[in-house]
């Protein structure tokens, strides 16, 4: 997965303040995040549970 601020329709909205994406691309420089397989469906298993907020991102090309 590819994911681009850059072509994300959400860019520059409140939903930004609140992306894991976010908070990601503005962590220290040689901080590292690494999420592995089991991780990234135990993250979607909680989202989808309402327990942390869903992936933001929304590809301006495809929509998704």
């Amino acid at each position: 997965m590819l994911i681009d601020c850059g072509e994300c329709v959400m860019q520059h909205t409140e939903a930004c303040a609140s992306c894991v994406v976010t908070f990601i691309v503005n962590r220290d420089p040689g901080d590292a995040l690494v999420i592995d397989a089991e991780e990234a469906r135990a993250v979607r298993m909680l989202s989808a549970a309402g327990l942390v907020p869903m992936l933001q991102h929304r590809d301006r090309r495809t929509g998704s």
